[in-house]
């Protein structure tokens, strides 16, 4: 059986990530980065498809506790067997050239026992490699690929069998490090990491992260959860490009046993320009000047071509295909790799971007000329565009619609333009982004509010509930006090199930996908709109069951399923943690915060 979703921890380099089971198992790892081919796909299938487990050996071993080393993203396991105690720890050192998994055993007390089981299967968790002993390392090999495998310490080298097993005794002021270091097979020496002490990466490692997080200028009362879900999105940050993923993980599915599978380790626009708001929102600008380059870089051309989804380099072509030979998670399939949206339309795209632009300058990031011209170039596709139906938001693969939260995006596009004009003293096309900011607000008012239910809706013309309505007062489409806005906060306890906030009332084809968990980030929101009108203790109940969520050391997935209390979907996922520091931004301040975008990437993408 499939362990549960929040069962696992994240490590990564800020390259890649890799996802630690509380049974001492790396489950998923793709190397050398995120949207490689994975080389540990047992999170997906089974042990078989590849994993590295290590944890003492027999049936009183147990895990007492673990924990993320203190502003770090070092993990931390404490194990005991009945007669010693270990401390495995696990992390990921900042890359000089090849990605690095180091586990450490460190003997607490009295002697353990432990076991090394490496199954290594690349290509997605279906290819056996070659393995093979070079001065004095076990290699395993599989076509582009190459694995290293080092131990140091009273351990013997991994044998060159499949698994790679091997059986150590660590005892009270022991150390015991084992390194596996990916390289271009076609290399014939040792990557360098392996020829650097695990004591002196650790280091390194504890070193970046407590410098990276004593930036932080959040000092409220959920700083702790704060600064956890700042680290979490940091590591989804592609170092080299400045591109930011959505989650490390695919096809966690929303609905265990069901279709909605989907892969989310690539830069959504929205989900980067969101997860760039909340790290200037909270001191890092670094991040702000990375991903304005990287989006130079991935959207240039025509507007009209700008797609929802990049890879980290900024790559354009992300096929989607299905691997059948993996099981799923909890029997959840397809096992998709690749995704289909970056052929969506979806219009509120701009507005993030643009939202995402006007924050960096408010706070002192300067805008290129090159940026401006896009600004520009974005503003005429809009201008020309916005009546038009998209996918919207939740990106539902179907007939396109006339979403609301998109024509509110709109509006915020040419909101911001108007603003950043302002501030760089460019007034050219004002006059037609003023008019359409008009043009769009008044046919929102109008078209986008049923007076029957008395809320603002998911589309024009239907009567469904959206939770991106909950938006429109921290977007500045509609000030929180608006009774409009109070109507639609009271309308959206409809969506409430089991105290989490669904995203909209799915329809039957959903269902007979899988009827999918309330969405965490939704929750979030309402928790904001219930502070921004006045109704700060519901909102710091709503939030408060949010952070119960959470796993053990602080992460989110997408989605919660509140009948079975488990995590559902990838994870740990950006648009959680964003959503979370947001939330607490907004508590902390009785209610009151800036305009930030927030959108959401899909149920069906």
């Amino acid at each position: 059986m499939s362990a549960p979703i929040e069962d696992y921890a994240l490590i990564g380099d800020l390259e890649t990530a890799a996802m630690v089971g509380r049974d001492g198992s790396v489950d998923w790892l793709c190397l050398p980065r995120f949207d490689s081919p994975a080389c540990f796909a047992a999170l997906l299938g089974t042990e078989g498809n590849g994993s590295w487990r290590i944890a003492p050996v027999g049936t009183r071993a147990r895990l007492r506790r673990r924990s993320y080393r203190a502003d770090t993203l070092v993990l931390e396991s404490e194990w005991s067997d009945g007669g010693g105690t270990v401390r495995v720890v696990d992390f990921m050192p900042p890359r000089t050239r090849w990605p690095c998994l180091v586990r450490i055993i460190d003997g607490l007390s009295g002697t353990t026992r432990l076991r090394s089981t490496l199954r290594l299967r690349f290509h997605q968790g279906r290819v056996l490699p070659w393995i093979r002993a070079v001065q004095g390392f076990t290699v395993a090999v599989a076509g582009p690929d190459a694995v290293w495998v080092h131990a140091d310490g009273p351990v013997g080298a991994p044998g060159r069998t499949d698994p790679m097993e091997c059986d150590f005794t660590v005892a009270a002021g022991d150390r015991v490090a084992l390194m596996l270091v990916w390289s271009p097979s076609h290399l014939p020496e040792p990557p360098a990491p392996l020829g650097v002490p695990a004591e002196a990466l650790l280091k390194e490692t504890v070193d970046l992260w407590r410098r990276w997080t004593a930036k932080c200028r959040y000092e409220g009362p959920y700083r702790d959860a704060v600064v956890r879900s700042l680290i979490t999105l940091k590591a989804l940050t592609y170092a080299p490009t400045g591109g930011i993923v959505a989650a490390p993980t695919t096809s966690l599915p929303g609905s265990i046993g069901g279709e909605h599978n989907w892969d989310h380790r690539y830069c959504w626009l929205r989900d980067s320009a969101l997860t760039l708001s909340c790290l200037l929102r909270s001191g890092y600008r670094d991040e702000a000047t990375a991903w304005l380059e990287w989006l130079a870089r991935a959207v240039a051309g025509d507007p009209a071509e700008i797609q929802t989804v990049y890879g980290v380099a900024g790559q354009r072509l992300l096929p989607e295909t299905e691997a059948p030979w993996l099981a799923g998670y909890a029997g959840s399939r397809p096992v998709r790799f690749g995704n289909s949206a970056v052929d969506q339309f979806q219009l509120d795209v701009y507005g993030e971007v643009l939202d995402a632009f006007s924050l960096s300058l408010r706070v002192g990031v300067p805008l290129p000329d090159h940026v401006w011209s896009l600004v520009d170039a974005m503003m005429d596709f809009v201008l020309d565009h916005w009546r038009e139906p998209d996918q919207g938001l939740w990106q539902v693969r179907g007939p396109r619609r006339q979403f609301v939260h998109s024509k509110v995006m709109a509006w915020v596009a040419a909101d911001r333009a108007l603003r950043m004009g302002e501030l760089l003293g460019r007034s050219g096309s004002s006059q037609r982004w003023r008019a359409m900011r008009t043009q769009v607000h008044r046919q929102v008012c109008r078209k986008g509010w049923d007076p029957v239910r008395r809320s603002f809706v998911k589309a024009y013309g239907s009567p469904e509930l959206d939770a991106s309505a909950l938006l429109i007062p921290r977007l500045g489409f509609l000030p929180a006090r608006d009774e409009r806005v109070r109507e639609t906060v009271r309308a959206v306890r409809g969506l409430l199930d089991g105290g989490f906030v669904r995203r909209y009332t799915p329809d039957e084809q959903e269902i007979r996908g899988g009827l999918q968990g309330a969405d965490l980030a939704c929750s979030l929101w309402y928790a904001d709109a219930l502070a921004a009108s006045g109704e700060v203790e519901q909102a710091r109940e709503m939030f408060h069951r949010v952070l119960a969520v959470r796993n053990d050391v602080g992460l989110l997935s997408e989605q919660w399923d509140p009948d079975a209390g488990r995590q559902l979907g990838n994870a740990p996922q950006a648009f959680s943690h964003i959503a979370l520091v947001e939330t607490a931004y907004a508590l902390s301040s009785t209610g009151s915060h800036p305009s930030v975008g927030l959108g959401r990437r899909s149920d069906s993408a």
